[in-house]
């Protein structure tokens, strides 16, 4: 079916399909739910949007709600999850075509879940992704300047991701029972007051300067999370403050209500995108002990922070980060690690996408890493060697020096062997922008299967 449609598209005139797209986009979105019965009528659906945090937030949300009792299915960068099966996104999309989406939704009704986590995006909502799903609770993350090419502005950004909190309003409402699952009043026969309503539901990132924005859409309950030194002032919301943030190399603590959480992830944002799962919990009513124990108990995210181990003397850390803002915060987490040198190995995407932040992301890692290493990362159509060139840039106006701590290898392998080569002792290799992704996006539309994890994994195993 994906085929067809791609060979569709392929036939029709380029300006003609542009014009048509909308209207393309919102059909097949409709055609999508309806044939697969619209399934997220029978699931609480839990919608993740912004810019950072989105993927981490979507599976400390759903392991956290497992660990409740409730089984739950997720859609998101990293990995999906149907209820019965958990496999890594090889689709290099983060918010999938809208008939994938659907046929997850269907699975996790078919096989019993009660719970469904859709991380959405901004290009999804454009295209309609999110329309003809219907959502319960939203979770706005944070936002920053993104995707800046693609929507014309940053208004643009910000307006598309509004649209997803203006499309709660109306969603259809939903009963359940006292196990989470969605009843059907009128097939049952009893009355929509004997089960429970489940409320349409804005939760926000507090410490974010755009909250008031999404906050500003209806809800029928808002909850606001922030830094309890930051206090939001809004009798009509929940206000959730979380504060005495210890963080070290191991994990982090923070206190929420006056619940501790050790979290065994390390980093400030860590504390931030898992009280999204608090407000989550907090929404469908669950015991803070029991969100308190399914936080705990989650070890990491696949490509998010993720240390690969084979036994060598020093660390290495696979990272998705593949923006300035997100990078940045990653070399916060950094000096919480001990270490002597960090040696960082990173690119960026091609495909004309935001092509001002290249020699950015090469100033922060001349800046911040001892030795740099730039190589190819996802160029589509670009030349992979002008990517390169531009994000050199910005590390030599740091002070870098071509050949003695900076180099730059196209060969993404060549460069990741580089820096285990160069790696000793109290050392960090720092590998950014492709995390747990299951390819390498090249010209003409096609792909080549790739994943940091593996390659880091088998070239310590050579070495060894």
């Amino acid at each position: 079916m994906d085929k067809l449609l791609f060979l569709i598209k392929k036939l029709i005139p380029r300006k003609l399909f542009k014009l048509l797209q909308p209207i393309y986009h919102f059909l097949l979105s409709y055609a999508a739910a309806m044939l697969y019965g619209f399934p997220s009528n029978n699931l609480i659906v839990v919608g993740v949007t912004g810019t950072t945090g989105k993927t981490t937030s979507v599976y400390l949300i759903a392991k956290m709600l497992e660990e409740s009792g409730l089984k739950t299915g997720f859609t998101s960068t990293a990995m999906f999850n149907d209820g019965k099966r958990e496999w890594l996104n090889e689709k290099k999309m983060t918010m999938i075509g809208r008939l994938f989406t659907q046929r997850v939704l269907r699975k996790m009704v078919k096989n019993k879940c009660q719970i469904a986590i859709v991380e959405t995006t901004s290009e999804g909502i454009v295209q309609f992704r999110h329309r003809f799903i219907n959502y319960d609770i939203l979770v706005f993350t944070g936002l920053y300047e993104e995707h800046i090419e693609s929507h014309g502005s940053f208004d643009n950004y910000k307006e598309a991701k509004g649209k997803l909190f203006a499309h709660l309003k109306k969603c259809r409402s939903k009963y359940r029972d006292d196990n989470y699952q969605i009843v059907n009043t009128g097939e049952s026969g009893l009355k929509k007051i004997d089960h429970l309503r489940v409320k349409k539901t804005i939760i926000a990132n507090g410490d974010d300067e755009y909250k008031d924005y999404f906050l500003s859409f209806w809800a029928e309950e808002k909850y606001v999370y922030s830094q309890a030194d930051n206090q939001y002032d809004d009798s009509s919301a929940h206000n959730i403050p979380y504060g005495n943030l210890k963080i070290t190399g191991e994990g982090t603590e923070f206190i929420f209500s006056r619940t501790k959480v050790a979290l065994q992830l390390i980093g400030a944002f860590s504390a931030g995108n898992a009280m999204n799962g608090v407000c989550v919990g907090l929404a469908l009513g669950l015991d803070e002990d029991k969100i308190k124990n399914g936080l705990e108990k989650i070890s990491g995210v696949a490509g998010r922070l993720e240390k690969i181990d084979e036994g060598q003397s020093f660390t290495v850390i696979v990272d998705y980060a593949f923006e300035p803002n997100a990078v940045s915060k990653l070399y916060e987490t950094m000096e919480l690690i001990p270490h002597k040198n960090i040696i960082h190995v990173l690119g960026a995407t091609g495909g004309g996408r935001d092509v001002a932040r290249r020699p950015k992301l090469g100033n922060i890692a001349g800046s911040k890493a001892d030795r740099v290493i730039i190589t190819n990362e996802d160029p589509y159509d670009d030349d992979p060697e002008i990517i390169i060139d531009q994000v050199s840039l910005g590390a030599e106006k740091a002070g870098k020096i071509i050949n003695k701590n900076l180099l730059k290898i196209t060969d993404r392998r060549e460069a990741i062997k580089k820096a285990l080569s160069l790696a000793s002792g109290q050392d960090i290799v720092l590998i950014t922008g492709k995390g747990s992704e299951q390819a390498i996006c090249i010209a003409n539309g096609q792909k080549i299967t790739w994943d940091d994890r593996a390659v880091v994994r088998s070239l310590l195993q050579n070495k060894k």
